[in-house]
């Protein structure tokens, strides 16, 4: 359960990113959704879950005592059903790709609800071929060894544009990606359930043939 106490599935058929943008908006937080850049590598998957997350910065060597994917492997060991990986890489870059095959499939495994990152990703077929939610700021056949390294877990980032905070909630499909503060997540969530109540209804009323200005008026959603 999220902390709305509203049932996933409810959240992801019934919600979108546009409207919990215009929730949040209305809620007086308006640097919620993530600079554009960052996009589905499938489009016709919805991304819901709970944040965790991962710092990275850049490195030119490696270590040969030191284990590059150190932090990196301890975040991926510890997830849990329903959370999403939030990877900030200071994106856009053409540097940074923390994501790949083989860490999809140890989240998949671990019942994580998808990935975000501002970086680079690759093995972009195989990802597809596992319907497993990813949102990226680009792709590139990358190693981030010898490149950057995950320095911190589970720390507040700022990614593609937007602060969040381990526990935070992300929401993202076609249109873009959302945070809401887990703080105030019971009141967007119920909200912005409210408001898809009530584009239903102006949408409904559009198709009768009432105008645009009679609907706005009426239900004040546009």
């Amino acid at each position: 359960m999220n902390d709305a106490e509203i049932p996933r599935k409810l959240i992801v058929t019934k919600l979108y990113s546009a409207v919990l943008s215009d929730t949040l908006d209305a809620a007086g937080y308006m640097r919620q959704a993530m600079r554009p850049f960052v996009r589905p590598l499938d489009d016709s998957l919805v991304l819901f879950g709970r944040v965790r997350t991962g710092l990275y910065a850049n490195s030119y060597q490696v270590e040969p005592s030191k284990n590059p994917y150190a932090v990196e492997i301890e975040l991926i060991d510890d997830l849990q059903s329903g959370d999403v990986p939030v990877l900030a890489c200071g994106g856009p870059t053409d540097r940074i790709a923390p994501w790949g095959e083989l860490l999809t499939t140890a989240s998949r495994v671990r019942g994580a609800a998808g990935c975000v990152t501002d970086g680079l990703v690759r093995d972009v077929r195989s990802i597809r071929e596992m319907a497993f939610p990813v949102f990226q700021g680009g792709i590139g056949p990358l190693d981030s060894k010898g490149r950057a390294e995950m320095v911190a877990r589970d720390v507040p980032v700022e990614c593609a544009g937007v602060r969040t905070d381990p526990g935070d909630w992300i929401f993202g499909d076609a249109d873009g990606v959302v945070i809401v503060p887990k703080a105030i997540s019971n009141v967007i969530f119920t909200n912005a359930l409210h408001k898809v109540e009530s584009e239903n209804l102006t949408r409904e009323e559009l198709l009768r043939g009432r105008t645009l200005a009679e609907v706005y008026a009426k239900y004040g959603v546009l």
